[in-house]
């Protein structure tokens, strides 16, 4: 059996995608939105590029995977597993949506002032 890594907390990127939380649920060290300076803006955009770009690449490797299976593992796959990392891939490219937002906001008040 593969070595899986156990959370026991609870984890609210986890929460979202499996318990109906949507894309405007943060993680842990998101903090206030609106008080977040163009330098977090842009640590937080890099964070949701790389978490997005790994779940595409988790169902990249689903789907190849899913090609050596009986029809009933697929079928199973498609059911339990796709739509879980679908909504998390989702919910990454639509924070990431918001942070490029607010990188442009930030970077347009920052431009205002000079």
């Amino acid at each position: 059996m593969f070595g899986v890594k156990r959370f026991t907390k609870s984890r609210p990127a986890l929460d979202a995608s499996t318990g109906g939380g949507g894309w405007g649920q943060v993680t842990d060290d998101e903090a206030v939105l609106a008080a977040s300076t163009l330098e977090r803006a842009l640590y937080w955009r890099q964070i949701y590029s790389e978490m997005l770009e790994m779940e595409e690449k988790v169902l990249a490797r689903i789907d190849l995977l899913m090609d050596s299976h009986s029809e009933v593992v697929k079928g199973e796959v498609e059911l339990a597993n796709v739509p879980v990392v679908v909504a998390q891939a989702e919910r990454f490219r639509q924070r990431l949506g918001f942070w490029e937002a607010r990188i442009t906001e930030l970077d347009v008040r920052r431009h205002n002032r000079i």
